[in-house]
């Protein structure tokens, strides 16, 4: 849980971005998640430093996939959700638009990505990300100028 813990010195679990990174889902459902807790403590100090850095950029399709996963997967109280959303919000928030979905049909008519990963990655292009940091796509890999990193992988 983001919002009630007090903030930890960096752990040594990841390197940690000085660049615009925009966040997917499961950073944010990790870090709520209690079945995995490597994966909960680098979701959760990552959260932290790029809200302290002012780097952290979440789109309104991310938090409407937290909220689901949250309720439903997680059995999230409303409550805990709301304190979190309240903490998330002071992150930059990216709307997804029309010229949103256009990118994102684009994307995925060029790209073997699915219409929703599209949509992550349009939203992080139209942000002005360089980075996406996510589990679900190809480490490594760049589209539409933004790179796909995973905070999990072991190095």
């Amino acid at each position: 849980m983001i919002a009630a813990e007090p903030t930890p010195s960096w752990g040594q679990l990841l390197t940690l971005p000085k660049a615009r990174c925009f966040i997917d889902t499961n950073v944010l459902v990790y870090a709520d998640s209690t079945d995995e807790p490597r994966k909960q403590r680098i979701a959760i100090d990552l959260l932290r430093h790029l809200r302290f850095e002012r780097l952290g950029v979440l789109s309104t399709q991310v938090l409407n996939e937290y909220i689901q996963v949250g309720l439903r997967k997680l059995g999230l109280p409303h409550v805990h959700i709301r304190e979190q959303l309240h903490c998330y919000r002071q992150l930059d928030i990216a709307a997804v638009t029309p010229d949103t979905i256009d990118m994102a049909l684009d994307l995925h008519q060029k790209h073997a990505l699915s219409y929703w990963d599209a949509l992550i990655v349009a939203s992080a292009h139209i942000a002005g990300c360089s980075v996406l940091l996510t589990e679900d796509m190809g480490t490594g890999e760049i589209l539409a100028g933004v790179k796909l990193v995973n905070p999990f992988a072991s190095t």
